[in-house]
Order: C-alpha cells, then structure tokens, then sequence
C-alpha cells in the first residue's frame, strides 16, 4: 500500500482551509513539531484549533456559494479538476462530477467546494443520474475502436449508429450523455495521437459520432501548451456547439512558443516560503529528497549512452532555468529522466510536485497554492495525466459568448 504524505482527519480538513502547516502553526501559535504531530496522526489535535479551521471552511464555502453564474457544466474523466479550473475562471458553475480515481478524487475535494459529491465510474452512472447542463467537459481516455462490421450489422438491421460504434470505449459514455441531455455546448481533451491512432479510424469515428449522430457543429486543433507554461505538450481540443455559431479555435489568439514562459517561472528559490516536503524547512529551495541517487544517475548516463550508439533518441532530459521542458507524462515518478534539473554538483534532481502544479499552470509561483494532499509518487501522476490550465482558460474565454448566446436562445423557446 502506497503511503500518503497526509492521511489524518486533521491533515484533510487543514487542506481545506488552504493553509500551509507554516501559516496554521503561525495563526494557531503552535509550535511547527507540534501541528507535524497532529498532521501524522501522532497525537490528537486541540479540539479549538479544530474549531476554528472548520469556521475557516465554512466561511470559504459561503463566499464561493455567493455567485452569479453564467452557464453550467458537468466535469466527465475529472482527474484533479484542470478543466474545470478554465471553466470557472469564466464563471460556469460545475454540477457534476465524475472521476474513478480515489486519490484523483482526494486531490479534487481539497481544491474545489461543491453541492454535489464525486460520481465515480461514469460507466455505472445512468445518465438519468446527471442534472442538465449547458457545457459537458471531458478529457476522456483514448480506446481503440473498430470500424469493421458495422455495414454488415447494419444490413441485418442490428443497433447502429453511435451506439454500435461506440460501445465499449469510454467515449461512448461521452456520447450517451450528449445525445440524453443535449448541452449547447462540449468541450473535449485528449493526447496529439488520437488523430492518428489506428490509422485515423478513431479519430474519423469520434467527429461522425459528433456530427452526424449527434448534430453537433465540430471544431478541433492541436495546441502547444508550451506557449502558455514552460513545456512541450501537444493535446487536441475538441469542441462542439448544438448551432454553427462562428467560433472556430483557429481564431483564438495563443502567444507565439518561442516566446513562452521559462522554467525559471516556476522553480523553487529562496525567497519564496518554505515548505515541506517540497523544500528545506528554513529556506525555500528544494528537499535534498528530489536529488537524483548517484547510483540512479550513473544509470540513466549509461542508458543514454547505449541507445546514442545504436542511433536512438532515448536518455533522459537536462534542463535549467532559461529553457523549456519536456512534456511531463504520469511515469515520471519512476526517474525523473524526462525532466531533470541541473545542479552545481552535477548531480540532477526532479521538479518537486509543487514544481509540477506550477508547470501545468494549476498555479502561479507566489500565487494561491493548489492543495495536493497526496504523496510524491500519485501526485506526480496526476499532474503528468492533467491540462495545461492556461490554454483551457483561453478556449474558455473564447467560448463562453458562444455558449451564452446558445444557452439564452434555447431558453426563449
């Protein structure tokens, strides 16, 4: 079983608060070894420090209730909520929320405040189950689909359309619950590959499924995150209005990538606050914990050695403040390899999962800290599974005259 950096009741609900352990010990007047205790269940909490974080909590959950929202949307595939960081960063309101993963699930429930609890399995869930909603949200996991049969099943006048085609794959619940609640508008995520994969098969079924099946106006693009955070990563966005509005994402203006962002934008430094794990107790550079093992080291240099000789292009990554990574992916905490920071002693490290969050856009340095209330190894997997924030935020700010236009006229009707 996997351990998690915090596991106790008390751990959960000072995440909730937002407070670091730092400013919990300086608001509460308790001393740092003391707040450890009770974050590692060492000890029983004060009942009044309880008290007050959980005023704290009810205190944010008023403030966010008190909005006026613009449109509704459901969050399909959630993962930690990176899609549903754009969205509300345009005021949409989420109502629904499926995502199967438990510490996905841990992560979401300390960063986001809800009236509704997490679904689980969107398999399991009738689309009957789902309130309506203006937007449907969904960064779905790519399957492969076949198209072989369907012209003989539809001769002997078997299930077709959507529902044969679909069956079985994840997307197919993405298109059940557009066809039950007809949202005016969708919004869809996956890697760069999905238009290739099985020879453009899958991709070819999914458009089909959206526009002939289901009537909606399609429009896709592959964009670069790499102009918005300081990372190559390619994924197609797939968007689709129940009218042909005009919006096209090839209209939606993304800064150039040679003039993104730095990883210096995101690296721990000393003038930031501490905060352990991720870095020194007294100082804010990074845990001496994220240093690769010489051992380790000497391996990936082996590694890379043997596959330069036989003319691959693996090895590892070495990266410092005045370049861009590589794309983070969810295996980076077996070796850091595609990410490694240089260091004086020649000895590299990996990003720290608050380097990661800072890396995907989830926060800014010196901003507002996402919450991650898990270990190193599950943290580094949600966030190498995530979106780039930023680039769902302009999408979003770009579709919300579209869906606002939509959703008033159908109100009228």
């Amino acid at each position: 079983m996997q351990k998690l950096h915090f596991q106790s009741e008390f751990s959960n609900l000072r995440n909730k608060t937002g407070y670091s352990i730092n400013k919990l010990a300086e608001i509460t007047g308790k001393s740092l070894r003391t707040i450890y205790r009770w974050e590692n269940d060492e000890t029983p909490p004060e009942t009044n420090v309880i008290k007050l974080m959980e005023k704290i909590v009810e205190k944010k959950r008023k403030c966010l209730s008190i909005t006026n929202d613009d449109f509704t949307f459901i969050d399909l595939f959630a993962g930690i909520g990176g899609i549903r960081m754009g969205f509300e960063a345009a005021n949409g309101k989420c109502v629904f929320t499926s995502e199967w993963n438990k510490f996905s699930q841990m992560t979401y429930r300390a960063n986001f405040f809800d009236d509704h609890e997490i679904a689980g399995d969107i398999t399991n869930i009738s689309e009957n189950d789902i309130p309506s909603h203006d937007v449907l949200l969904a960064g779905f996991p790519c399957q492969p689909f076949s198209i072989a049969g369907i012209s003989k099943k539809k001769s002997l006048g078997r299930e077709h359309g959507f529902r044969d085609k679909t069956q079985g794959t994840l997307f197919f619940d993405v298109a059940r619950i557009l066809s039950y609640h007809k949202p005016v508008a969708f919004l869809l995520e996956n890697v760069k590959n999905l238009v290739s994969h099985d020879r453009g098969n899958t991709f070819k079924i999914i458009v089909d499924t959206l526009e002939k099946d289901l009537g909606y106006f399609v429009d896709y693009k592959i964009i670069d995150g790499k102009c918005l955070v300081p990372q190559h990563r390619e994924r197609i966005y797939i968007c689709g209005f129940k009218r042909d509005t005009g919006f096209r994402l090839n209209n939606i203006t993304f800064p150039d990538v040679k003039d993104g962002p730095k990883l210096s934008t995101i690296f721990h430094t000393d003038d930031e606050e501490p905060e352990f794990p991720y870095t020194k107790t007294e100082v804010g550079l990074p845990n001496e914990k994220y240093t690769l093992t010489p051992r380790l080291w000497d391996y990936l240099q082996g590694y890379a050695l043997k596959h330069k000789a036989q003319g691959n292009g693996f090895g590892y990554g070495l990266v410092d403040e005045q370049t861009t990574a590589r794309t983070l992916s969810a295996r980076y905490y077996k070796d850091g390899s595609e990410i490694l920071i240089k260091q004086s002693d020649g000895i590299p490290r990996r990003l720290t999962p608050r380097e990661c969050a800072r890396l995907m856009g989830f926060e800014k340095k010196y901003g507002k800290k996402f919450i991650i209330p898990v270990s190193d190894l599950q943290a580094y997997k949600q966030f190498g599974n995530a979106v780039v924030v930023p680039v769902i935020e302009r999408i979003d700010r770009a579709m919300k005259p579209h869906i606002i236009l939509l959703k008033n006229n159908e109100e009228k009707i």
